[in-house]
């Protein structure tokens, strides 16, 4: 099917959706790219953001870090209502383009919007929607797009952070399976990949064709205007902090009473590092296996790891009390060391971390103690 020619009224803009509480993926907002040509009655959004869940495998290839997006296209007033309906803000961005310009890019859009073009493989940090976005305009435009670059650069893991600041639970599992490059400060291009930092650059960008210097956005319409994100932070002692503090509290007590009946509640230890050995296959697989960016080395791995699974059997019976006891000297030492290292390593700590540590360290501490004292 050819593509129609524009006329020379065509507008091509840079369309900004602000982020909602609708989904944990529209935490980070959404860009995408409208091409209006009211004489034609051409007035279509392409999106690089549309990902199928009812794909094969898809929670596999998502864990995998190979999730195929790829480009779409739907009217301008399909896109708007499906936008407001979550209650983002649209800000539409007119891009200052020369008509061959419009016409080249129209045509790219088209182009790889065709059934056998239109996947690729999505990295949220370096190629995503917002990416996807500024870099088929480069590579469209006659000159180059001029950045006005700001003092200060924030880490990835900032970025993501303020996004889900009002999600403590979300904040708690980026900074988890995040390693140290997600500390990394970013280069003024590698922002782009939230879509508000996109947004912000191009309306202090300029476009240099030879002599000539103007600017990128002709001018901004916003649609939506009242954005109905929750402002509101939650309940503190709903938080991951809060909530784990209580049931260190609660396991504190618990070997407190064990140590004065002299009793050894074995199913506990047990249960304890079943599941932090359950944790630490996940956080493995997503470090070690993964194509996931950002994820090794994660000094998290060091303290959460599958060999707890090995120490739960450890404990299930007496017979294994001396492997035991060497197994949970090794894992004090450790964690202890790590936990101490931690405030010398450029890796960002979650707070929440700290009676997650505290529990393990409790219990081995205490077996290491009963060991001592002969009340195994």
């Amino acid at each position: 099917m050819p593509i129609p020619l524009l006329s020379p009224q065509t507008q091509v803009s840079l369309l900004t959706c602000s982020p909602s509480d609708d989904a944990v993926f529209t935490l980070y907002g959404h860009t995408a790219l409208r091409v209006l040509d009211s004489p034609t009655n051409i007035d279509i959004v392409f999106n690089y953001g549309e990902f199928d869940f009812s794909a094969p495998y898809f929670i596999y290839r998502f864990a995998k870090g190979e999730m195929n997006y790829c480009l779409g296209y739907e009217t301008f007033t399909t896109f708007l209502n499906k936008y407001m309906m979550r209650g983002s803000k649209i800000c539409e961005q007119v891009l200052n383009l020369l008509p061959e310009e419009k016409e080249k890019l129209w045509k790219a859009l088209s182009q790889n919007s065709l059934p056998e073009n239109r996947t690729y493989r999505y990295n949220y940090f370096f190629d995503n929607c917002a990416t996807r976005s500024v870099a088929i305009i480069d590579n469209n435009i006659q000159g180059f797009i001029y950045y006005s670059t700001p003092t200060t650069y924030p880490t990835f893991r900032n970025a993501i952070n303020y996004c889900t600041r009002n999600h403590p639970w979300i904040t708690f599992g980026c900074d988890l399976v995040l390693g140290l490059p997600a500390d990394h400060v970013m280069t003024h291009l590698e922002t782009f990949f939230i879509p508000d930092y996109l947004k912000i650059a191009f309306d202090k960008a300029e476009i240099i064709r030879g002599d000539s210097v103007a600017p990128l956005v002709l001018n901004t319409n916003i649609f939506n205007e009242k954005n109905i994100l929750s402002k509101q932070s939650p309940s503190p002692l709903l938080s991951p902090l809060s909530c784990f503090t209580l049931f260190f509290i609660l396991l504190l007590v618990i070997t407190y009473t064990e140590w004065k009946r002299k009793a050894f509640h074995r199913w506990l230890d047990c249960i304890l590092f079943f599941i932090a050995g359950i944790a630490g296959c996940i956080l493995y697989y997503l470090c070690f296996i993964s194509t996931h960016p950002a994820v090794f080395p994660n000094i998290s791995t060091l303290w959460l790891h599958p060999f707890h699974l090995v120490g739960g059997l450890f404990f299930s019976t007496k017979r294994m009390n001396r492997v035991g006891f060497w197994y949970h000297s090794i894992n004090f030492i450790v964690i202890f060391i790590v936990f101490v290292a931690w405030f010398f390593i450029p890796q960002h700590f979650n707070l929440a971390f700290i009676p997650l540590i505290a529990c393990l360290l409790l219990r081995s501490g205490t077996i290491l103690l009963r060991k001592k004292f002969r009340i195994l």
